[in-house]
């Protein structure tokens, strides 16, 4: 391999990281991405290819030796969803400009509903920091502005500190590819915000930062970071599903189209590129409408 890319164990750490924290994965899932990705690396050894620099044949060509090994169609489909996540991890990540498995079809292995929070859970969540302390006013902002804005966890995490216009409501987000959108910020958020860089960033700064949000270290935060702190709050409010940030994200979504918002204004403010990765929100919201009907009609 290439001596210039990074350790594909490195790479690897980061991607599970991704998959557990951003995408909200179950710890199974993970485990048999890892699994698919490990063999996918055996191959690419063996080819001598450098997974930097690896192009659609040498997967192709992977899928085909898997095959011929007896691997179940169904195993190929996770192998090519769980190669096909990694690469976008990468383009996301900035170490490639371009992903060699778009063009390889698979079924839609991905095409899952969202679970989604209650607006009272959500309430319920927010409710949990301890806003006598430092720490807790920070906390308290994280939570409130990832889900005024529905921005991935990676995006929060890298805000720096001139991405936040308060005094109009929007915020402006670097999200994939190094697109930049404009996003709005919900009054509750921005007074959150506020309130934390009054009192507890100027507390946690050791020496200059760009960074919107530092740890009590002074440090930029981590995705796992932020999924450990919001991991501790649900279970302090008693919630029963798992929450990720990813779970925020789907709930401004959907919350949003339950409401009456426009596909397409939500897709600006996600930051999809194509339309159809945000109607799947529209099936969650006739999901809900339908149990909803079934719940309360007379004669459902």
């Amino acid at each position: 391999m290439n001596q210039k890319s990074p350790p594909y164990s490195q790479a690897v750490k980061a991607f599970v990281e991704f998959l557990a924290v951003e995408k909200g994965l179950s710890e199974n899932t993970v485990i048999s991405y890892s699994q698919d990705l490990k063999k996918f690396f055996v191959f690419l050894k063996e080819e001598k290819i450098d997974y930097l620099k690896t192009k659609e044949q040498d997967i192709t060509k992977f899928i085909h030796k898997q095959s011929r090994l007896g691997l179940s169609p169904r195993s190929i489909s996770r192998a090519i969803s769980s190669i096909r996540t990694f690469y976008r991890f990468l383009v996301l990540d900035n170490d490639i400009k371009k992903s060699p498995v778009e063009n390889i079809n698979s079924p839609k292995a991905w095409f899952s509903l969202p679970k989604v929070l209650k607006i009272s859970e959500i309430e319920r969540l927010l409710d949990q920091p301890d806003e006598s302390k430092s720490h807790g006013i920070r906390d308290k902002s994280m939570m409130e502005l990832i889900y005024a804005t529905g921005l991935r966890v990676s995006e929060l995490i890298n805000l720096k500190l001139d991405a936040p216009n308060l005094e109009d409501g929007f915020l402006v987000c670097k999200g994939k590819g190094g697109k930049e959108r404009v996003v709005p910020i919900g009054g509750s958020a921005v007074l959150a915000l506020k309130k934390y860089l009054e009192f507890s960033r100027p507390r946690f700064l050791k020496e200059n930062s760009e960074f919107l949000y530092i740890t009590q270290q002074g440090k930029p935060f981590t995705r796992q970071g932020f999924w450990k702190l919001l991991k501790g709050y649900a279970q302090k409010a008693g919630l029963e599903k798992k929450v990720s940030p990813h779970t925020l994200r789907h709930s401004f979504a959907t919350h949003l189209l339950e409401r009456g918002a426009d596909l397409r204004s939500v897709q600006s403010m996600l930051g999809h590129s194509q339309i159809t990765t945000t109607q799947i929100y529209t099936h969650v919201s006739r999901k809900r409408i339908k149990e909803v009907y079934d719940r309360c009609h007379p004669r459902s």
